[in-house]
C-alpha cells in the first residue's frame, strides 16, 4: 500500500470524528510505521483525501537523440523527472489530437 492510500485511510478516519492523536495511533498500528509517520499521514489528511496515483509500467520509445537531451535538459531544469516530463507531454498531445477528431 503506498503513501496515497495510507494518507485516504487517515482522512477517513478524520472525516469520522477520530481525534487527530488517535487516528494517527491506529494508523501507526495497521501500517507497521512510526509514530512519526503516521502523524505526518495525518496532517496531510487534514486536507482531505489525496489521489492515487495510476500504477506505471516501462514504455520503450526511440526519439533522436537531440529530443532525448532536451528532454533531459528541460527535466532537470524544471525540477522534475524524465518520465513525468514525457507522460505529461503526450497526455497534452493526445487530449489535443482527440478534441479535433470527429466522433466514430
Amino acid at each position: 500500500m503506498g503513501r496515497a492510500e495510507r494518507i485516504n485511510a487517515a482522512a477517513g478516519l478524520l472525516a469520522s470524528g477520530m481525534a487527530p492523536l488517535l487516528a494517527a495511533r491506529l494508523v501507526a498500528q495497521r501500517f507497521s510505521v512510526s509514530a512519526r509517520q503516521a502523524r505526518r499521514y495525518v496532517e496531510v489528511a487534514a486536507g482531505g483525501p489525496v489521489e492515487v496515483p495510476e500504477p506505471s509500467v516501462v514504455f520503450t520509445v526511440k526519439v533522436p537523440a537531440s529530443l532525448a537531451a532536451r528532454v533531459r535538459e528541460y527535466a532537470h531544469g524544471s525540477g522534475s523527472t524524465i518520465s513525468a516530463v514525457v507522460a505529461r507531454a503526450l497526455t497534452e498531445y493526445l487530449q489535443r489530437s482527440h478534441r479535433g477528431r470527429p466522433a466514430r
